[in-house]
């Protein structure tokens, strides 16, 4: 999408727009032969999907495996390569930290350590967030010259440090190795300027010292860092479209990159059930909201196809109460593909539907992996879906004579 041509033919237009957004939409095939969203019973998708227009979309680039900040940048009309977000940023955003510009944030994962040092389970058990929080209260007094530090929890075993001082650097290296049964990875320079050379002494200090207080706990007994960013510039996304937009979402991340790119955020609550109550008390004061839903991707990550299964399902549940709010335009897409059978984020296109009165309906009568390789939609740069589907609100006025 090129944002400048964008903003020359975008126009004000009352048409409502729900764009859902499933983390870890896409998948592989399991143990019966299908994805998870297609052994999932999504009728409502699957009327969606029949009655509108599918296809896949290709986050960052082929072969290539985003994380969640340019997956959803991507969906935002944004180029990943263009514009990048270091999850640090993300993380502090999403709690409502203001970023400084003296400000280097990372995000944070309490994980268990073996005796030898080795890593058994990156997320600790999920340890529950007021545990989290505890923790971070004891690391926040951490002595550093000239460098202060804000620990906070974040959700479960998440949290986001942010060290403040002078000429820090982003160009550092992360600790997380995003795989067990090795050792965390040690802090190291990008480059050879002073400041990435200083900033990396700066959080092997702190890391050392935190693994210190840290040592004698059953669950949560060391740290993993990754993410480093400082406060970014993006160009404002209501602005680009000339339209109000809102974001509807649990997890702090998500709202943090909806916030960094101008969105306004809306209390999502704790559920899925909170967050359409949401959505129907603001529903006058917006006409574009973004509602993000976590679970399917958790359960990807865990490597639990079935509890992918039952996340996709409660989402069908709860469609027919979005479409109560008579929305113009619905779509229902994904950042990225968590596959179970991987426990990770993967580089697989990602199915997505648009559903609304201009969208011209093809062949396929399901929601899912293979029956989007048919679709009117093809495959495509997930940066070209917000054009998409802001053309079918009408918001998008002709090029050329």
């Amino acid at each position: 999408m090129d944002i400048e041509l964008i903003k020359r033919l975008s126009q004000p237009s009352e048409q409502k727009v729900l764009f859902c957004v499933i983390d870890g939409l896409g998948g592989l095939p399991g143990p019966t032969g299908e994805t998870a969203l297609e052994a999932a019973a999504t009728p409502n998708l699957d009327r969606l999907a029949s009655e509108g227009s599918q296809g896949r979309t290709l986050p960052v680039g082929f072969g290539i495996t985003p994380g969640s900040g340019p997956g959803h940048l991507a969906l935002f009309g944004y180029d990943p390569l263009t514009y990048e977000i270091g999850r640090g940023a993300l993380e502090a955003t999403g709690i409502d930290f203001t970023l400084t510009t003296n400000d280097l944030a990372a995000r944070g994962n309490l994980c268990d350590l073996s005796s030898e040092g080795l890593i058994t389970d990156r997320r600790a058990g999920r340890l529950d967030t007021e545990i989290t929080a505890r923790v971070c209260e004891s690391l926040s007094d951490i002595a550093l010259d000239q460098i202060s530090t804000h620990v906070l929890a974040v959700r479960e075993q998440r949290f986001v440090v942010i060290f403040r001082g002078d000429e820090l650097s982003d160009d550092i290296s992360e600790t997380d190795p995003q795989q067990e049964n090795v050792a965390a990875l040690t802090c190291k320079p990008l480059n050879g300027t002073i400041q990435a050379e200083r900033t990396a002494s700066v959080v092997r200090r702190w890391v050392n010292a935190a693994h210190e207080r840290l040592s004698g706990r059953d669950r949560g007994n060391g740290l993993l860092l990754r993410g480093w960013s400082t406060r970014p510039t993006l160009p404002d996304f209501s602005e680009i479209w000339k339209m109000r937009s809102a974001a509807c979402a649990v997890y702090p991340m998500y709202r943090g990159v909806a916030s960094l790119v101008g969105m306004e955020i809306v209390d999502a609550g704790l559920t899925i059930n909170d967050q359409i109550k949401q959505l129907e008390n603001q529903w006058d004061d917006y006409e574009f909201f973004f509602m993000h839903y976590k679970y399917a991707d958790s359960a990807g990550e865990d490597g639990d196809f079935g509890a992918k299964v039952q996340a996709i399902e409660e989402f069908d549940k709860s469609v027919p109460e979005m479409l109560a709010l008579e929305p113009d335009v619905v779509v229902v897409a994904g950042d990225h593909s968590t596959p179970a059978v991987m426990a990770a984020h993967s580089w697989h296109p990602v199915p997505v539907l648009i559903h609304g009165k201009d969208a011209r309906s093809d062949l396929t009568d399901s929601f899912g992996e293979r029956a989007a390789i048919g679709g009117e939609l093809g495959l495509f740069p997930a940066k070209e879906l917000m054009p998409l589907t802001l053309a079918h609100a009408g918001k998008l006025a002709k090029y050329g004579a």
